[in-house]
């Protein structure tokens, strides 16, 4: 609903309060039960950023951070589960207003629906050996050095790119790289801290250590993730940006963020 209808809205409000003698001033509960629902679809099935509980709710990174969104925008909003197949479609079809299940800002999707800001952003590091002391993981630092990253990633074409006196080892799935890491076989990971502070995290894991991060330059551009809207609700979007920025600046982001992740990812 636009801004003009949500005031007219208002002000017919405002005239049956008048005309019953009662103060035409509006709480901000009873303006907030005046807009519209918001109805926003989340997968449910990519944990820690949303999955379902064993009571059958919503859970995860991405529902807490929602509803402190709709907190700042004094919406209301309903979460509607929605399988990851179809996603798009259902938001374009009108089947709720928004997506926020870990949407990836890509180019093809810029040509079929609008996003916010990104809300969150996924770092990338270097993992390597706990006999290698943590330091500069630059182009110049790393060569000679045999590095394992994923095919067909982001991460393989960033080191292609820069890191052309290294050796890049391609791997179909990261458990194969951290493996030939852990016996030695190559010198270290470059993959998303996410995926391998798991691996960090294991028994296996306990043999390795963060070696250091992306480096500032050459930049790697993380991947970034945004709620999904469709291309038309432009005040839907500014709404939603504003709220991202609140919450980021008042802490309740971070605080959030911490309760999933230990590691920044803004």
């Amino acid at each position: 609903m636009s801004v003009l209808k949500f005031g007219r809205r208002l002000a017919i409000a405002a005239g049956l309060l008048l005309g019953l003698g009662m103060s035409p001033c509006l709480s901000q509960a009873q303006a907030t039960a005046l807009q519209p629902v918001i109805r926003v679809a989340v997968e449910g099935a990519y944990p820690p950023f949303n999955f379902i509980d064993a009571s059958n709710e919503l859970q995860g990174f991405e529902v807490d951070l929602l509803k402190s969104l709709c907190e700042a925008m004094q919406a209301r909003c309903e979460l509607v589960q929605h399988p990851w197949d179809g996603i798009v479609k259902g938001l374009l079809n009108r089947e709720y207003d928004a997506i926020m299940s870990s949407l990836e800002i890509t180019e093809r999707r810029q040509k079929r629906i609008a996003f916010s800001d990104p809300y969150y952003r996924i770092p990338a590091v270097f993992i390597a050996s706990k006999e290698t002391a943590p330091g500069e993981v630059t182009p110049l630092t790393m060569a000679g050095k045999k590095i394992g990253t994923i095919e067909r990633t982001d991460h393989e074409t960033y080191l292609k790119t820069f890191y052309k006196e290294s050796e890049i080892v391609l791997y179909a799935k990261a458990e194969e790289a951290n493996l030939d890491l852990l016996v030695g076989r190559i010198d270290a990971v470059f993959a998303d801290e996410l995926l391998l502070s798991k691996f960090l995290a294991t028994r296996e894991g306990s043999c390795c250590h963060i070696l250091g991060d992306a480096p500032a330059e050459p930049a790697y551009k993380r991947e970034a993730y945004g709620i999904g809207l469709r291309q038309e609700d432009e005040a839907l979007r500014e709404r939603f940006n504003h709220a991202i920025a609140q919450v980021k600046a008042d802490g309740t982001y971070d605080r959030i963020r911490a309760k999933y992740f230990s590691f920044d990812i803004k």
